[in-house]
């Protein structure tokens, strides 16, 4: 009786070779992806003497070349042995509404405060009342246009923004977030040049003295030229990578864009300081007859809850994860049907129930959030 050929190594002889070679190929590839060449394994029965159903033969040279690909791709990724975010909401600051915040369990949140309306003692009690209740605080919501073409409007959002600044650091937060301004029909280095010098001249003294940084969020609504990696190219190089500016990174506006917020992370993942968490919905069904200059102005996409839109989370939220992002990220709810008061005092029952159902969402993506 002629000797019964070994059995390729991409085959199983028993069930214990089965689940050896299970176990190998997963540790060498981490990733699910083997070398170019091996192809991609396919689980058959455990029953001996069966082969792997695969496209080209696994051998003891790809598993080698599998080695080295793992070793290199760990030398490459950073390492991030436990990545906890905070986790918050964008909220006008009330008594009750940070009540209602500690008790939802998040640990973080952006306010909405008017430096006008508060003196030190209201500052002092405001500052007390958050520190007592173990909640993190972000930024600071700053909208306006820096460098307003109109005279007396700039000087009047300069004065308001250099007074944030100084509450921010009254109050210990890190960042102001809102737009970059900007001036309508000039050409982009002419605003990215007198973005620098305002910012320069107004600004960066008061964000030495309080400790605190200029973030952009990317809305292409507002007087703003950070809306996407071109603006944002644009201003960090002309700002030569200066401390006092930054990103306060919302995926949902460059969805609506038409732009990939994963990818324009990825890129700007080292200017990230503050993370908005909002989702767009594309409403095809309207775009295919409107199209995006809809001559009767039909709206053909709308602002939703995160995990209600078209944002890649896993992804977005894997390429801070690698990056060991640990701020803030913070859920902005302007979803039309939890959205009756944003910005407008405590929160009313629709608008908690956005904030909860976000809230279950994202807690199956992002670890238990620490304070």
């Amino acid at each position: 009786m002629p000797k019964k050929a070994p059995a390729p190594w991409g085959c199983v002889t028993s069930t214990r070779s089965f689940r050896y070679k299970s176990r190998v190929l997963k540790a060498l590839t981490p990733s699910g992806v083997l070398p170019a060449g091996s192809g991609q394994v396919e689980a058959g029965p455990t029953q001996a003497p069966v082969c792997y159903r695969h496209l080209v033969t696994i051998t003891r040279r790809t598993v080698l070349s599998a080695i080295s690909a793992a070793a290199a791709a760990q030398a490459q990724r950073p390492r991030v042995p436990n990545w906890k975010p905070k986790l918050g909401v964008l909220m006008q600051y009330s008594d009750s509404n940070l009540e209602w915040v500690k008790a939802e369990g998040f640990t973080s949140m952006q306010l909405r405060l008017d430096p006008d309306r508060l003196d030190d003692t209201a500052i002092a009690a405001i500052k007390d009342k958050i520190q007592r209740a173990g909640i993190y605080v972000s930024s600071l919501a700053v909208d306006g246009n820096h460098i307003d073409p109109d005279p007396a409007r700039r000087a009047q959002q300069n004065t308001k923004t250099v007074k944030s600044i100084e509450l921010c650091g009254k109050l210990g937060i890190p960042n102001i977030g809102g737009q970059s301004g900007t001036i309508k029909g000039q050409p982009l280095q002419q605003q990215v040049d007198e973005i620098v010098r305002v910012y320069n001249e107004k600004y960066f003294a008061a964000c030495e003295k309080n400790h605190v940084r200029i973030l952009w969020e990317p809305y292409a609504g507002g007087p703003n030229i950070a809306t996407g990696p071109l603006g944002f190219a644009a201003l960090f190089k002309a700002f030569n990578d200066s401390p006092h500016v930054g990103l306060q990174f919302d995926p949902s506006h460059l969805v609506w864009q038409f732009m990939d917020p994963v990818a324009a992370a990825r890129e700007f993942v080292d200017k990230i300081y503050d993370v908005h968490l909002k989702d767009t919905e594309i409403l095809w069904h309207v775009l295919r007859r409107s199209g995006i200059q809809p001559i009767d102005n039909v709206r053909w996409w709308r602002f939703r809850i995160p995990g209600y839109g078209s944002v890649d989370w896993k992804g977005f939220f894997s390429v801070l994860s690698e990056a060991g992002y640990t701020g803030a990220m913070n859920i902005e709810n302007e979803d039309e049907f939890y959205y009756p008061s944003y910005g407008q005092g405590n929160f009313t029952e629709q608008y908690k129930r956005g904030f909860h159902l976000a809230h279950e969402f994202l807690k199956t993506l992002v670890p238990p959030v620490t304070a």
